[in-house]
Order: C-alpha cells, then sequence, then structure tokens
C-alpha cells in the first residue's frame, strides 16, 4: 500500500446485539451506553487531528451513523462519506442470530470452524474473497489522511489487506471497540482511547 496514505480506523461502538452476542452483519441495534462512551472517547482523542483529516469515510450502516455522528461532535471533521464497501460482512440469513441460533437451526454448520472463519460457513452470506475484494478496492482509491468509521470483522479485513495477511492472520485480529486503528507507512499500530 502506498505511504502517502494514513488511515485511522474506528469501529462502531458497542451495540444491544454486540452486548448479547448477536451477530449483526447487515442489521443493526442500537448502541450501549457503554456504546456512546466509546464513541465519545474516539471523537475527543479525534478531535487533536480534526483539522489534519482529508475524508470521514463510513459506513451506512445504522450503528456506524450513529457513531460517526457522536464522534463529528468533538471536531471540525469533514462530511461524512457512506461508503457500503466498509459495510460489514453479511452472513445472510443467519444476521441477527447468535451461535445458539445457528447451531439450532442448521445442525452441524458451525462443525469444525474457528471463532474467527464461522462466519463464511452461511449458506447465503457473503464470501471472504467477495468481501475482501471490496475492502481491497476501497484501499487503493484512498488518498491524504482518511478517518474510516466501520465494523469488526471488516475492520479485520481492511488492516489485514493493508498489511498483506493471510486469510486466518486477518481473521484473527483483535476488534475492541475502543481503539483507534492507524495504518500508515506499511504498520498497523492501536491507539486505546480509554
Amino acid at each position: 500500500m502506498s505511504s502517502q496514505k494514513e488511515i485511522y480506523l474506528v469501529r462502531h461502538g458497542e451495540t444491544e446485539w454486540n452486548a448479547s452476542g448477536r451477530f449483526q452483519g447487515k442489521l443493526d441495534s442500537h448502541l450501549t451506553e457503554n456504546g456512546v462512551a466509546q464513541a465519545e472517547a474516539c471523537g475527543r482523542h479525534l478531535a487533536a487531528i480534526a483539522a489534519g483529516i482529508d475524508a470521514l469515510v463510513a459506513s451506512p450502516l445504522g450503528r456506524v451513523r450513529k457513531t460517526t455522528a457522536i464522534i463529528k461532535t468533538f471536531g471540525k471533521f469533514p462530511e461524512p462519506q457512506w461508503e457500503p464497501r466498509i459495510a460489514e460482512v453479511s452472513v445472510g440469513s443467519w444476521d441477527g442470530l447468535t451461535h445458539t441460533d445457528i447451531d439450532a437451526q442448521w445442525p452441524g454448520r458451525l462443525d469444525e470452524t474457528t471463532p474467527f472463519d464461522w462466519f463464511f460457513r452461511s449458506p447465503d452470506g457473503e464470501s471472504y474473497d467477495a468481501a475482501m475484494s471490496r475492502v481491497t478496492q476501497w484501499l487503493d482509491s484512498l488518498q491524504g489522511v482518511v478517518l474510516a468509521v466501520s465494523h469488526g470483522l471488516t475492520g479485520r479485513l481492511i488492516r489485514g489487506a493493508y498489511l498483506s495477511l493471510a486469510r486466518d492472520d486477518a481473521l484473527c485480529l483483535p476488534v475492541p471497540q475502543d481503539t483507534i486503528w492507524r495504518l500508515a507507512n506499511g504498520r498497523v499500530e492501536p491507539i486505546r482511547v480509554n
């Protein structure tokens, strides 16, 4: 990736479904009080560099829209560009379900999966290759300093693509909601905000 890019990557704040272990995918749930506090902490931290940000790019899904709106209250950020290429990976008919729900409705489908690769076992969800392709296209289109607000799994793919990681290495990257990831000069560095 070009060293002329600098990306500050934020995951949306915790949602009700995150807290209850329900996978959201393309569906949405409201931010929890903790999620609002996480977004506020990111906003406070990013306010110091807001004037240097060339573009604010965010997933169009509701939980990211809310997180982005909260972040924007802390500084003079560019107007958001709603970018579907960094929306969360859909697991199709599994969106909105828990692991227990999936096991009950699709017995054995999650056998021999890891906590990181089960997303791509859905009978009608997005494939790893399709998700990685859209993320890579988005990364290749960027210039300058970009604040990106996205999701857990998609955030793993963004960082994995940036670092040219193998699939398994990308999928096991951490996805905290109180961290800003700085992608610059071929490196990814965490910035804790709490």
